[in-house]
């Protein structure tokens, strides 16, 4: 609605100006027409610094627009799963949804190409299927099939724009089909910018929208169909980043969701991700051994915890993906005080995913609108 606000705005400045072109036109005309009712009905001529001057107000209104759509921040697509009901999907150039694909129909119409990734739980192929690249994922081992029947239910469940699009599972071959992202991985999200074909989007304005495109899954999780879920495989940021997609319309969709246990403070129902003693400041103080190196690490002593570890770690991840490009210095500048508040010692104390997305579209609105302002008096 917004956009469609701002390009009619665009559209009346750009009317406005050609109106009062053709006004200083006319004007300037008519000052010679008694002249030229003299002479008989000859065609007026518009004086040459006239004309310049219409051509002007058009070169500086179309340039205005132009920078409008520059400075706007890109319209991510919405999941295809959005648009259809529950148990079907639409990817590519599909005009219908489909059912998502049976055994028989993963066992006979989807041909794996090559093996492109491995974790712990899965094992993933490129594929294809009706002339379309896929992702075949395959369980590793037996023993990971619980974790591996999880993250299939967290992605039957939570299909949405922020979550990787299912096209088709089949639990007796321990097999789950999801849209391919050429792009891959958040990790690779510097490599693919440093390409000549991406520098165009290589911008503070781009990078931004992504850190709101990635809180936007946090909040999705904290206020999921299911109730409030954590992203516990996240210990440090090359693994948290490898959590997420980044897709061909460079916006981010969560894609590992084998380890998302769920918090429910109504009955007290807290977390604890996984059972080793964790290390480090990516980790949010809670998740930390809390008696010291003189006292062994017992898994039963550490205290669980809720949602607010995700909050705690928001800053390293918006930092990684703002990167060290012209502007994002001065977004950082911007970012400081919430990103400070996410880092509370005291999780109580650290704003919610809402308070987050909030301020970061808040941030990017108002330097968009600077800009964009800067950009009209240049005009």
């Amino acid at each position: 609605m917004e956009d469609g606000l701002e390009e009619r705005k665009k559209r009346e400045i750009l009317q406005e100006t050609v109106a009062e072109a053709e006004e200083i036109t006319e004007g300037s005309t008519m000052k010679k027409q008694p002249q030229d009712s003299r002479k008989g009905l000859a065609p007026r001529e518009v004086p040459p610094a006239v004309r310049l001057l219409l051509a002007m107000a058009l070169m500086n209104a179309l340039l205005y627009l132009c920078l409008g759509r520059v400075f706007t921040s890109p319209q991510h697509s919405v999941g295809n799963a959005g648009h259809c009901p529950y148990g079907h999907f639409k990817i590519g150039q599909m005009k219908n949804c489909s059912p998502w694909l049976s055994c028989e129909e993963l066992r006979t119409e989807v041909r794996q190409l090559k093996h492109v990734g491995e974790g712990a739980v899965k094992r993933v192929f490129l594929s294809e299927w009706k002339k379309q690249k896929v992702a075949l994922s395959r369980l590793t081992s037996l023993e990971m099939k619980d974790d591996f029947l999880h993250g299939l239910q967290m992605l039957k469940s939570l299909q949405s724009k922020h979550v990787v699009t299912l096209l088709g599972y089949c639990e007796d071959d321990n097999t789950i089909l999801t849209e391919y992202h050429p792009l891959g991985s958040l990790s690779n999200l510097e490599e693919t910018l440093n390409l000549s074909k991406y520098q165009h989007v290589n911008t503070w304005q781009h990078r931004l929208q992504l850190a709101v495109g990635y809180v936007g899954v946090i909040h999705y999780l904290h206020h999921s169909p299911l109730g409030t879920l954590v992203m516990c495989d996240s210990n440090d940021l090359p693994k948290t980043l490898s959590q997420f997609l980044l897709t061909s319309d460079f916006s981010i969709v969560a894609n590992d969701l084998d380890a998302l246990p769920l918090v429910d403070h109504s009955t007290g129902l807290l977390v604890k991700c996984g059972h080793r003693e964790l290390h480090g400041d990516f980790v949010a103080p809670e998740q930390l051994w809390p008696f010291g190196e003189d006292v062994p690490f017992q898994d039963d002593l550490m205290l669980p915890y809720d949602e607010k570890i995700d909050i705690w770690k928001i800053p390293d991840v918006s930092g990684f993906l703002l990167g060290h490009v012209e502007g994002s210095d001065m977004v950082r500048f911007h970012l400081f005080d919430i990103h400070k508040a996410c880092k509370s010692q005291t999780p109580a104390e650290r704003p919610t995913a809402q308070d987050v997305l909030d301020t970061y579209q808040k941030v990017l609105n108002s330097l968009r609108d600077a800009v964009m302002s800067q950009t009209r008096e240049m005009l």
